[in-house]
């Protein structure tokens, strides 16, 4: 039984039948140019088990134990980011909330299927017209006798006519003809004819190939024990399960941004210039360290999310942290695949070559589930009001003082010395959520490194991080009110000027 298993002993498992899987039977850089994968290599895959670490010890699983869900992604991402991704769907949106809200009725079967026929699920809460602005989704229920009717429609949910089970969010009807303000949410067996959700169309997504995306129409009646129960309101469930799925980027993020380290590293040592190689100049060197850092910070996040995001713990109000960890991570997953692409070369911009498959399939991880520059505005927003409320101007003044960033900040003391006087534009804000998020991470950091991590590569990440930090605040003192202009194309063609 893979539950048996040491966590190394699985990961290592997994680690090597991948390998197989993707270079040995086949070849992963054909597979990735390709929409799915076959289902004889999906069988392959999930024979060993791997969503077994998102599923509790008393329904056969290896207990829904953070640390090792986070192993599980780091290790498939280090193959393949749509393969990881595909697993952390499974992991944080479907089999962690039905863990922690469903109902014990259903939980063996679900858990059965998934331990023992493959299953996979996902959550359906993006609508056509309705993208962050989730809490107006017009997806619609209403309570019957013995059961719930649910309509509406949903799009971009991954797995799209793949997954076998999906939570779905909706609105109750109300007498007035209006929905509630607050959302519930419900399990959908996808093989049971009235359960089925309808797929009215695919979307040809740039990247992460291996996913399907669509657009789906619901018309469905589920039974009563269906119904995901809050520990309070239904929005509070949805802020705990979103937050506790950003707080698990990281995993996602680890194994790819090694990944891209080790393909970078290995390329610069290998390729000869002149009399030496690439490694030996500079500019390399800083572009290595670049995503050197990136790997340091996201193995804090790693280590700081196993501690904080287990599914006993609610993490309705954390998204201070949990936006700073999903922004931060995503936005280094993309500079670290640019970073190794220019280091690769010409060979990099190939979409077979990892570099060049990275930047398109990371690229939306700054988009979804709440694209990156509406996190940070909520992070700065949140610091702002903080700071207003304490009646104090001074960054550094506040930031040495709040209990995320109180060790972080003294690193940062010169390039913080600023006072936020004025209401900032929301590129400022922008700017300032950039600042707030990359040194809550540094705490992280640092508290890795008080369990042991090696300190080289916290002093590397602290010196990169200060030359980010002092960009970003040289931003907030730079008067820029730049918009489009409009009708632009009168007097702004260069030829009419001969």
């Amino acid at each position: 039984m893979e539950n048996k298993k040491s966590l190394t002993e699985f990961i290592s498992d997994f680690e090597r039948t991948l390998r197989h899987i993707f270079y040995e039977k086949n070849d992963i850089n054909q597979l990735s140019l390709q929409r799915g994968l076959p289902d004889n290599i999906w069988k392959d895959i999930m024979d060993m088990s791997p969503l077994s670490v998102a599923i509790p010890t008393a329904y056969g699983g290896r207990g829904c134990n953070v640390k090792e869900c986070l192993s599980l992604l780091s290790a498939a991402a280090y193959e393949s980011l749509p393969l990881s991704l595909t697993f952390g769907i499974n992991i944080a949106l479907f089999l962690e909330p039905l863990s922690k809200y469903g109902n014990d009725k259903v939980k063996k079967e679900v858990f059965d299927n998934f331990l023992h026929h493959q299953a996979m699920g996902g959550l359906m809460i993006t609508e056509p017209d309705f993208g962050s602005d989730a809490l107006n989704m017009m997806t619609a229920y209403k309570e019957e006798e013995n059961s719930y009717k649910i309509k509406g429609s949903k799009h971009w949910q991954g797995l799209t006519g793949q997954a076998d089970y999906w939570l779905i969010a909706a609105r109750r009807e109300q007498g007035d003809g209006n929905l509630s303000r607050d959302v519930d949410f419900f399990l959908a067996d996808n093989n049971r004819k009235e359960q089925t959700i309808i797929v009215e169309s695919y979307y040809n997504n740039l990247g992460l190939y291996m996913i399907p995306y669509g657009l789906n129409k619901i018309d469905i009646e589920v039974p009563k024990e269906h119904l995901l129960i809050p520990e309070s309101t239904g929005i509070k469930m949805m802020l705990d399960i979103l937050h506790r799925s950003r707080m698990q980027f990281p995993g996602m993020g680890m194994g790819f941004i090694k990944r891209m380290l080790d393909e970078a590293l290995g390329h610069t040592k290998n390729r000869i210039v002149g009399a030496g190689n690439l490694y030996a100049m500079d500019s390399i060197k800083f572009q290595l360290s670049r995503i050197q850092t990136a790997f340091t910070i996201c193995s804090a996040m790693c280590f700081k999310s196993s501690r904080m995001s287990g599914i006993e713990h609610n993490l309705a109000t954390e998204g201070l942290e949990a936006n700073s960890m999903k922004a931060l991570v995503t936005d280094l997953m993309h500079e670290s695949a640019q970073l190794c692409l220019q280091l690769s070369g010409a060979n990099g911009y190939k979409i077979s070559h990892i570099a060049g498959r990275g930047i398109v399939d990371s690229r939306p991880f700054q988009i979804f589930e709440g694209s990156n520059e509406m996190l940070y505005t909520q992070i700065a927003e949140a610091v702002s009001k903080k700071m207003k409320r304490q009646q104090t101007t001074g960054l550094y003044d506040f930031l040495s003082t709040f209990p995320l960033t109180h060790r972080s900040a003294e690193y940062f003391k010169e390039q913080l010395a600023v006072n936020v006087t004025e209401t900032l534009t929301q590129r400022k804000l922008v700017d300032l959520g950039k600042i707030v998020s990359r040194l809550i991470c540094t705490d992280y950091v640092l508290e890795m490194e008080d369990a042991g991590f090696r300190k080289d590569l916290v002093e590397n990440c602290i010196g990169n991080v200060r030359m980010e930090i002092a960009h970003l605040v040289s931003n907030l003192g730079i008067k820029n009110l730049s918009t489009p202009v409009d009708q632009y194309q009168e007097g702004s063609n260069w030829l009419n000027l001969f």
